[in-house]
């Protein structure tokens, strides 16, 4: 059984409950997941509790400046890896259907266990390629798709269109700005009925420099011919 992190952590964790202005129970499942990822036997982190509350629950957390996505009601995160940020957003929006995508069956695997220590029930993992998901039930049926350390904007923006909802949005986390990523992203979004809608800079935690945000809306209808085989985003960019 995982230990309950020190006291400063746990400070550290309501203060993030409070800034986000979440349920009075959210700290105390945030110091769950952490205390679950760390007993893993191949964990996919080997932070320190404090660095891993700023890595993995702050930056998480910092998605819900965007409005839309902390409204919506119904939500995707692709390439979840060990869950982050679609298990601790599922944690601060409770009333929300939070599916987690990955098609990597061991890294599903961790964030079943992580999820069941949390008592993440609003969480569902989906061990598939996205493009699998877009094909069938998930079609046009989320308000946000979530998106860290994937992969580039243009092959984002082609992931997430097929599976949002008319006037739903994508949430790209991201560092430095790089000019050519974005207008690579931008041209693709086109194609495929989103559009930029905002880079929000945000400061997660006070060693964070450079982070932003990539936030594009559906504004038009997806081509049918999305998504493409699984592996085709990556491998050719529509930008």
């Amino acid at each position: 059984m995982a230990s309950r992190p020190p006291a400063d952590a746990m400070r550290a964790l309501d203060d993030l409950a409070q800034r986000y202005d979440l349920t009075p129970d959210a700290a105390s499942r945030f110091a769950a997941l952490l205390g679950a990822l760390a007993a893993e036997p191949d964990p996919h982190t080997g932070f320190p509790i404090e660095d891993a509350i700023d890595l993995h629950i702050a930056d998480s957390l910092s998605g819900l400046d965007v409005a839309d996505l902390r409204s919506a009601s119904r939500l995707a995160d692709v390439g979840s890896g060990a869950g982050f940020p679609g298990l601790p957003l599922a944690i601060a929006l409770p009333a929300a259907r939070v599916d987690l995508i990955e098609s990597a069956s061991r890294k599903a695997a961790v964030m079943e266990r992580l999820a069941a220590a949390a008592k993440v029930a609003n969480a569902r993992v989906l061990a598939a390629r996205v493009e699998e998901v877009a094909s069938g039930d998930g079609r046009g049926a989320y308000d946000a798709v979530t998106a860290r350390a994937v992969g580039a904007l243009a092959v984002l923006v082609e992931y997430a269109a097929p599976l949002l909802a008319p006037g739903g949005v994508l949430v790209a986390w991201k560092g430095e700005r790089q000019g050519g990523e974005e207008e690579s992203g931008g041209a693709a979004a086109e194609q495929v009925g989103l559009t930029v809608t905002a880079i929000l800079p945000v400061r997660p935690y006070e060693a964070s420099r450079n982070r932003h945000l990539h936030v594009y809306t559906k504004t038009g209808p997806t081509p049918d011919r999305l998504p493409r085989r699984p592996g085709m985003a990556a491998k050719r960019p529509l930008a």
